[in-house]
């Protein structure tokens, strides 16, 4: 199954291996139904260091049944004790805002995409061009929707929290049906928030070496070490949820990063990416020991091992080399607590 395209651009960066790992801020319901505070989350975002801001397009009609059944009902976790239908109609962000906000995003200078959740959210989106999609872990079984996210040509990046392996080889297949290689896969445990312990990070080089694309991250654990610890582990695309005040409650609150939060974790994810460096056995002679005279030694002194020792800096014969030197005489003569050098035999 490993034949995919190691990377590709969304804008104007690229996404892969050998790239700056491709930082997005999830917006999600953290605009809690203002437009204003909406567009101060994208330059909030930005002054944090994201490379792009997500959004969700969807209704609550798109998404479920206006239904009080129990079937329908929200029975534990953050959002416990009302219906779906409930949930997404007071969370949903409106269609309208769309157009605005990849407007306010063009004059930040920085990327707007957004999670499509049916077909008409992808009409919207075409129809204001938006440069990539973002398919949801519980869409990944949408074939419909993967179809028409596949056509568009553009980026497509799949989260895959709670998808069999079958689900995802499915997805694959289908962008490869549609000769789309912009594809990037992440590594998504679909709990909020997300208990470190169900987060299974080696899953990302799994999936790497399977599919042979681009993978990264969607977290919704707490805090910052998760999205560095993926890093390491060679994720190329973190997405954190993302709002201005932790005080604010909308309904990703729990598990959410804010301005200060977000700029620790962009430049923790720099800093490991400047520390993962390359396969590397640098020689450090400085740090090493070599073989110094004790006490000065006249031209001809034929070396005995009382006329040397092991000492710090190097800059000299290395001291695995002393039983080779033992017997020998000094070319010119060496004085005391100075290195012994070849061209001195």
């Amino acid at each position: 199954m490993n034949s995919r395209k190691c990377s590709f651009a969304l804008d104007s960066k690229m996404i892969g291996q050998g790239h700056p790992v491709y930082i997005v801020a999830e917006m999600s319901t953290n605009h809690g139904g203002e437009l204003s505070r909406a567009k101060e989350i994208i330059h909030a975002a930005a002054e944090a260091g994201a490379d792009a801001v997500k959004l969700q397009t969807y209704t609550a009609d798109t998404l479920t049944f206006d239904c009080s059944d129990e079937h329908f009902q929200l029975k534990d976790g953050l959002w416990a004790g009302q219906s779906l239908y409930e949930l997404y109609q007071q969370v949903a962000m409106p269609w309208q805002w769309h157009e605005p906000l990849f407007v306010e995003a063009q004059k930040v200078g920085i990327t707007l995409f957004s999670s499509p959740f049916d077909l008409s959210a992808v009409e919207l989106l075409e129809s204001l061009d938006y440069p990539a999609y973002k398919i949801a872990s519980a869409e990944i079984i949408d074939v419909a929707l993967l179809h028409a996210v596949a056509a568009t040509g553009k980026p497509v990046i799949i989260s895959t929290g709670g998808a069999a392996l079958d689900d995802i080889q499915r997805a694959v297949t289908i962008m490869a049906e549609h000769h789309n290689s912009n594809l990037c896969l992440l590594k998504c445990t679909s709990a909020y928030p997300a208990p470190y312990e169900s987060m299974n990070l080696k899953t990302i080089t799994h999936l790497a070496d399977w599919v042979g694309c681009p993978v990264g991250l969607s977290d919704h654990s707490l805090g910052i070490s998760v999205p560095v610890a993926a890093v390491a582990l060679g994720a190329c695309f973190i997405e954190k949820h993302f709002m201005l005040d932790k005080s604010l409650p909308t309904a990703d609150r729990a598990f959410s990063l804010d301005p200060s939060e977000f700029t620790a974790m962009v430049q923790a994810v720099r800093q490991t990416e400047q520390a993962l460096g390359q396969v590397s056995y640098p020689q450090q002679t400085q740090a090493q020991r070599a073989l110094y005279a004790i006490e000065d030694l006249a031209q001809g002194t034929v070396l005995e091992a009382k006329h040397l020792r092991s000492a710090r800096p190097g800059g000299g014969i290395a001291p695995r080399h002393l039983p080779h030197l033992l017997g020998r005489p000094l070319r010119s003569a060496l004085r005391r607590a100075h290195p012994l050098q070849w061209s001195m035999l």
